[in-house]
């Protein structure tokens, strides 16, 4: 069984992106990681550089008129998927700010494995740790995605789509899955206040234009974290390894307490009938086998 990773990334540095950790979770199940550089106002390319022999870099450029839905993100993905080494048989999908706890490798080696002659499925879905805040909080409400294809067969025929939210195939149909007892754990939300507002103005610019940024992203100095919780939970479980470093030289402070959590009626009635009725009414984007 041959995998190949493939990511993509741009002003890591700038935005502060745990891509080095991210790439670095999924190398032990990988022979090999392609990451799509975009054009960066930084180090991005030396910093990718570093991380392993078995990294290969395409350098690309990132089409800024397209601010709409986020498709570059998925057009930056497809740069990525499409470089993959053909031989390979899965090709394991990671976003900069989301890595693997080293415990789930075994899981997630094996359900390749087992799958790998079974042509019926054709991705693999994983569940979602969200943190917020800091490394201590993760969300808990229904505006959080509970899960998404990250490991899809490596044909021709799958896409990226929308904003890198999952994958399709030609012409526009969803994937046949298989979920897996493994999780992602999202740390888009965690990095230092300066930053995340920096990311905030930028990263928005791929879905609208001046006037709605202007009119719906606040100017500051800092991002207010406070400003945008509904409900959060304690994390009382451990980080991957990869991310150890990262959260010892975290230099800022959030504490929240989650006695002031904010849970509207629809979505508390959507849990209920999630976890007691067994009716799922949220948005897949995916068939599951």
């Amino acid at each position: 069984m041959k995998v190949s990773g493939f990511t993509f990334i741009r002003n890591a540095i700038k935005y502060d992106y745990p891509i080095v950790e991210a790439i670095r979770s999924i190398l032990p199940l990988c022979d090999e990681v392609v990451v799509a550089v975009g054009n960066s106002e930084d180090e991005t390319y030396a910093l990718i550089q570093g991380i392993d022999p078995k990294v290969r870099i395409i350098e690309t450029t990132w089409d800024d008129s397209v601010r709409e839905g986020g498709r570059t993100l998925a057009l930056e993905t497809d740069k990525a998927f499409k470089a993959i080494d053909p031989a390979s048989d899965w090709a394991f999908y990671i976003q900069g700010d989301e890595v693997i706890h080293e415990k789930y490798l075994p899981v997630i080696r094996e359900a390749m494995e087992r799958f790998k002659h079974d042509s019926r499925v054709e991705g693999l879905l994983f569940n979602y740790q969200h943190f917020y805040g800091s490394y201590d909080y993760v969300g808990t409400s229904i505006s959080w995605y509970l899960d998404e294809i990250r490991i899809i067969r490596n044909r021709p025929d799958i896409f990226s789509y929308r904003d890198a939210q999952g994958f399709r195939k030609l012409p526009n149909d969803k994937l046949s899955i298989k979920k897996i007892d493994a999780h992602v754990y999202h740390y888009g939300w965690v990095k230092p206040p300066e930053k995340m507002q920096k990311k905030q103005e930028s990263f928005n610019k791929m879905w609208h234009d001046d006037t709605w940024i202007k009119d719906n992203v606040k100017q500051a100095e800092a991002f207010d974290y406070f400003a945008n919780i509904d409900a959060l939970a304690e994390f009382k479980e451990t980080h991957p390894a990869v991310m150890q470093a990262r959260i010892a030289a975290k230099n800022w402070s959030f504490e929240y307490d989650i006695s002031f959590n904010k849970t509207k009626l629809k979505d508390r009635f959507k849990r209920f009938l999630r976890t007691y009725v067994g009716i799922d009414i949220r948005y897949k984007n995916y068939s599951k086998l």
